[in-house]
């Protein structure tokens, strides 16, 4: 009866380590790599969390992916979004371009995304608002362009959020979490016009504004 529970218990670990490193490899063929930072990155490993950068809880399953300053650049890969023990996203200063995954909302875990300084472009995805336990959400230094999604106010836990230096446009909420942050968060925002009094204005989450 032990053997038969321990059995199901290391299939099941390895089922799961199986999840985490597909995602993690498909982030690897997406982009270039030219430091090699990713050359522990081997598939034919059940374990990921045996690759540099990447960091584990005692279940194997991924709680930390750390490349930020990597000279990494390429695409961002929606399969990020099936890490779902991760904690902290650490992708910044980087050479990332194209959209931020809709995906990376799934990441009900997640305490820090930093995708600063980087070459992203399209809207901040309303499904971040997903992320309830997000302390850290960094997207500063980028080219992002629409409306800051309203239902970003919702996240009780934010501590810090910086989409300065980015191409914004609108208005700012002022309530919710954002209610304790300054003009800093959002400045550098060329078209971005400034607070906005709660009511003022009515948007539309679902079209990335």
């Amino acid at each position: 009866m032990v053997v038969f529970f321990l059995i199901n218990l290391l299939l099941s670990t390895s089922a799961y380590a199986n999840i985490d490193g597909d995602a993690l490899y498909a982030l690897r063929r997406s982009v270039k790599d030219p430091k090699n930072v990713l050359q522990s990155w081997d598939p034919t490993l059940v374990d990921p969390c045996t690759w540099f950068h990447v960091t584990c809880n005692s279940e194997h399953r991924v709680t930390r992916l750390d490349l930020g300053n990597a000279k990494l650049s390429g695409n961002l890969v929606p399969e990020l979004g099936k890490l779902e023990h991760l904690e902290y996203l650490e992708l910044y200063m980087n050479n990332f371009v194209g959209t931020i995954p809709s995906q990376l909302g799934e990441l009900k875990n997640l305490i820090s995304l930093d995708l600063f300084h980087n070459n992203l472009t399209g809207f901040i995805p309303p499904s971040l608002s997903k992320l309830s336990n997000i302390r850290f959400l960094r997207l500063n230094g980028n080219k992002l362009t629409g409306r800051i999604p309203r239902h970003l106010t919702k996240l009780h836990n934010l501590k810090i959020l910086d989409v300065s230096d980015n191409d914004l446009s609108g208005t700012f909420p002022t309530w919710g979490s954002f209610f304790k942050l300054t003009e800093e968060s959002f400045k550098n925002n060329p078209r971005l016009e400034g607070p906005e009094l709660m009511g003022s204005v009515r948007y539309d989450d679902n079209d990335g504004n």
